[in-house]
């Protein structure tokens, strides 16, 4: 029977937990968390981007339920953690570095932004962003730059943004 799965061939014909536990042995120092008011539907894209950038744990604090179809089951592949309340992931995350991107007064421009190499990358939900409880946690709070005449971005590219320029700076 043919594997239809989105893995790529070397997972092709495996088990889940077996996929699981061979990207868990190579995958890189980086968490994604995402603030889930209002049951985003850009999470399935956040959540797949962080798969195929060899992100391991991805943290959704608030809401528990969100549009997996965008995700196309690879939220089977990494550790999707959920956290009812800001103080419940602050604790989980505790010594890792969070860096808040959002494009709001005081934030730093991305290309002028050191990722650190075991940092958790925080996005907010589409619309309000993230939320001022959260930012103030943030070591960081980062702007990607834009040049058109639009206000943003979608949290979706965002974030895949986000976490290739991770890559760059700590992992190619």
């Amino acid at each position: 029977m043919d594997d239809t799965r989105n893995v790529t061939d070397e997972y092709k014909g495996m088990p889940i937990e077996k996929i699981v536990a061979e990207l868990d042995k190579k995958g890189c120092g980086l968490e994604i968390a995402v603030e889930n008011l209002d049951r985003d539907f850009n999470m399935g894209t956040i959540v797949r981007s962080a798969n195929a950038f060899g992100v391991r744990k991805v943290h959704v604090i608030g809401r528990k339920q969100w549009n997996k179809r965008g995700a196309m089951m690879t939220d089977k592949y990494l550790h999707v953690v959920y956290h009812k309340t800001v103080d419940e992931f602050m604790s989980a995350v505790a010594g890792k570095p969070l860096i808040a991107f959002d494009n709001v007064a005081g934030s730093v421009a991305l290309h002028q932004t050191t990722l650190p190499a075991q940092a958790v990358l925080l996005f907010g939900a589409e619309g309000p962003g993230i939320t001022e409880e959260l930012r103030t946690h943030a070591a960081q709070v980062v702007a990607i730059e834009q040049f058109g005449s639009t206000r943003s971005i979608n949290v979706g590219v965002a974030a895949g943004i986000a976490m290739y320029a991770w890559l760059q700076q700590n992992y190619l």
